[in-house]
């Protein structure tokens, strides 16, 4: 059986590092420093998991359609990995933004910062450590 894949997509530097975990866990960690790298790396190879950074969009800086920095990424999970379970990263006073996130595609897990190993170990696992 192969190792699960994860795409961690770091765009700040709020971006909790949990590599160690993913190692212990055997998972394969793919970084990416913006999202339109990430959608260029969903044509060759689909992630079992994504954990990303909300931010929500105050100004419209999303071409004015998109509620955040994940709207378009999640779009092509859709067609590229459709059953990748996406963990969200979120600041306390966003939070109320991201369940809009859910038409788009079901999110796994919401996880308010500072988010710790431990719950982010058993979300990916089944608390027993298995994935």
């Amino acid at each position: 059986m192969s190792r699960p894949t994860l795409y961690s997509i770091i765009e700040s530097p709020s971006h909790p590092d949990f590599s160690a975990l993913y190692q212990r866990l055997k998972i394969n960690e793919v970084q990416f420093k913006s999202m339109r790298k990430a959608m260029l790396a969903l044509k060759r190879q689909s992630p079992d998991f994504v954990v990303a950074e909300f931010f929500y969009g105050y100004a419209n800086n999303y071409a004015g359609v998109n509620i955040s920095n994940l709207d378009v990424f999640l779009f092509s999970l859709q067609k590229y990995a459709p059953n990748a379970r996406v963990l969200v990263l979120v600041e306390k006073q966003e939070r109320q933004y991201v369940d809009a996130l859910n038409k788009i595609l079901p999110l796994h897990a919401v996880l308010q910062q500072p988010v710790s190993l431990e719950a982010i170990k058993n979300i990916l696992t089944d608390g027993k450590g298995q994935l």
